[in-house]
């Protein structure tokens, strides 16, 4: 039984060209690259020429561009490093209530710490509008993060309006824009954003790499202390072998990007006319249109989204129920609850992300085999109301 995955916002594969450029910084050109010598100045050139393809990707210039062990860290250093360099100005935090949690937990402990954080609520749809951002800042208001699209429901936020709102208050403008990078166009420019947060592994590079952009002009104090790396605002020695699978790894999106995006959205929205036809009861989450093409999710009544992932998986299909990070939490999803969604509908989610090598094919057998699993499991549901084999 061929394997079917369905999980790409979870992780990527390593594309096979990603991993070709990465393999000499494992053997030969092994260097530090803080060192002189020649063995040194191989490794940083590798990292200085990955660092300009993020800045050419990102339509940012070379120095903007600070790599990271994740964007994880990204973010975490995003909300730290700019509100220690801006202490004087204030002790105020906007995002939102269905951030990732590597933003909603770094935002509680600042809580803990002292610091004031608001959570603006999306609407029904996951959109954040501009104008509750707005509302929610303050005179003492540093930063407002606000994701570039949802990692479960896949909608897209309006970044490039929330930004011109935030800088009008004077405020900087962090966005986590870790499922848009490689995905869908992203200007840094364009957008007006102060910092933004991107991770390799989510667009076909490898894990424990990422990096964090931050403008020119932008008081940032360094998350990690220690040896003089990335212009003294990051220390620790530079993961080379990442980093030219990072710079590599969007060098091909930049190639692909337009094609996929085409290819990705048809087969996103077969799969979603094909759940609506075949499912009763089911709820499409996230925006209609204003999503990511890669991203299907819906919550089904009567059904227990683990229980769906277990037969999928015994099927060979790979799906989830949201974020990777919190797949062993039993509690709903935090942004289905702060979309409206009850909780006994949270519970029966299922997220379903297409990429790269996604087939036509594998789409046909998930919407043949799913019906299946959702008929079986609500056959042993209590709740489940039969009335001459329709529902009330």
């Amino acid at each position: 039984m061929e394997k079917i995955y369905f999980d790409y916002a979870a992780t990527t594969p390593t594309d096979p060209q990603v991993l070709e450029a990465m393999k000499p910084f494992f053997g030969k050109a092994f260097g530090n690259p803080s060192s002189i010598h020649s063995f040194g100045r191989e490794a940083r050139g590798a990292m200085e020429d990955a660092r300009q393809k993020v800045a050419s990707f990102l339509g940012a210039k070379l120095e903007e561009i600070i790599f990271t062990s994740s964007g994880t860290e990204a973010d975490n250093f995003a909300l730290f490093g700019v509100l220690w360099a801006n202490a004087a100005k204030g002790n105020h935090v906007v995002t939102t209530a269905i951030e990732h949690h590597a933003i909603l937990e770094p935002a509680r402990f600042l809580e803990k710490l002292g610091y004031k954080v608001t959570s603006v609520r999306p609407d029904r749809e996951g959109l954040v509008h501009p104008e509750d951002i707005a509302a929610a800042m303050t005179d003492q208001t540093v930063l407002v993060s606000v994701m570039h699209a949802n990692n479960e429901i896949g909608t897209i936020q309006p970044i490039k309006e929330i930004a011109s709102l935030v800088k009008e208050k004077g405020a900087y403008m962090h966005t986590d824009a870790v499922q848009t990078v490689g995905h869908i166009p992203v200007n840094v420019a364009e957008m007006g954003v102060d910092l933004l947060s991107l991770s390799a592994h989510k667009f076909y590079g490898p894990k424990g790499v990422g990096c964090l952009y931050v403008r020119k002009g932008t008081r940032i104090a360094p998350f990690l202390r220690g040896g003089g790396q990335e212009r003294h605002r990051r220390a620790s020695t530079e993961n080379i072998p990442g980093i030219a699978g990072l710079g590599k790894a969007l060098e091909l999106c930049g190639e692909r990007m337009a094609e996929e995006i085409v290819v990705q959205t048809r087969l996103r929205d077969k799969l979603i006319a094909g759940i609506q036809k075949r499912i009763d009861r089911v709820y499409l989450n996230g925006h209609a249109s204003r999503r990511l093409p890669n991203n299907v999710n819906f919550s089904i009544e009567y059904i227990e989204g683990e229980s769906m992932l277990l037969n999928l998986d015994m099927l060979g299909i790979a799906a989830s129920t949201g974020s990777a990070c919190t797949s062993g939490d039993l509690e709903p999803s935090h942004v289905l609850l702060s979309i409206g969604r009850p909780h006994e509908l949270c519970h029966g989610s299922i997220r379903l992300t297409l990429g790269r090598y996604t087939r036509e094919e594998e789409v046909d057998r998930f919407l043949d085999v799913f019906p299946k699993v959702v008929a079986k499991l609500r056959a042993m549901s209590p709740l489940y109301p039969v009335r001459e084999n329709r529902l009330p």
